[in-house]
């Protein structure tokens, strides 16, 4: 059985993944933004064996949670779940990034420059990563604004970035859909529970065509994606900007166990 954690997972499609992944056996470390959220994902999911929280708008807490983690020891998988939709656009992180920018992308950046590389890592990006804009301008230093779109493809440049970086570990991006959760709202019409299933197969499983990495997933099949993602020169660009904003270099090599 495996160590898997998850951020974003006091509710919606990380504590369904959480759930899932606690009933098949595997030790699961929760993740929740404050003090209230955590008490309450320890109540609502039984099992779990710890809960971490963080505000992931905060790069300073984002640092001290991905040391957290590595304080616990080795993880075998890592799904980057949490992710916000609706900000207002004035709404700005302790350290004066747009929250949206801080959440969605800086980050994922970030806990994947500072923890220990798992075996596996799983990144929730949407369909809606299609519209985002591959110049990467709204991460100009001078000019920083993104819309959720562009947070989303900056999330399956990184997937792909870290695949080809780090070929010794399984780097995958998944689309859930539109699901009916908090975030997705009661409108949505894609199948809930194959949302989450997709994050927990590419987790755990030894099915060979989850044993891939550097794909786009959506309901545990690779679909098409913007090819853009594929691109050397962007990923590089991608990661220089994250560099620029979070001060922290992406590893030039896998470092830990």
């Amino acid at each position: 059985m495996g160590r898997i954690f998850i951020t974003g997972s006091a509710d919606g499609l990380g504590q369904m993944a959480a759930s899932a992944l606690i009933a098949q056996g595997h030790t699961v470390t929760l993740h929740a933004r404050n003090e209230k959220r955590t008490r309450e994902v320890s109540m609502k999911v039984r099992g779990a064996d710890a809960v971490l929280t963080a505000d992931l708008s905060s790069m300073e807490e984002t640092k001290k949670l991905a040391a957290d983690i590595n304080s616990i020891g080795h993880f075998d998988a890592i799904i980057h779940n949490a992710g916000v939709y609706q900000v207002s656009n004035n709404a700005l992180s302790v350290e004066g990034l747009p929250v949206l920018l801080a959440v969605n992308t800086i980050a994922p950046y970030i806990l994947t420059c500072l923890i220990h590389p798992p075996q596996r890592l799983i990144y929730l990006t949407s369909g809606l990563h299609s519209q985002g804009d591959a110049g990467l301008h709204g991460l100009q230093r001078n000019k920083l604004r993104i819309g959720y779109p562009d947070s989303k493809l900056h999330d399956l440049i990184l997937c792909k970035a870290v695949a080809r970086r780090w070929p010794d570990v399984r780097s995958n991006a998944v689309n859930p859909g539109w699901v009916p959760t908090k975030m997705g709202g009661p409108g949505a019409t894609d199948d809930l529970e194959e949302g989450y299933q997709t994050q927990v197969w590419l987790a755990v499983s030894d099915d060979e065509k989850a044993q891939v990495s550097g794909r786009y997933f959506y309901h545990r099949r690779e679909a098409r994606y913007l090819p853009a993602a594929d691109d050397v020169t962007i990923q590089e660009k991608f990661l220089a900007l994250c560099e620029q904003i979070s001060g922290i270099p992406f590893p030039a090599e896998r470092l830990g166990p």
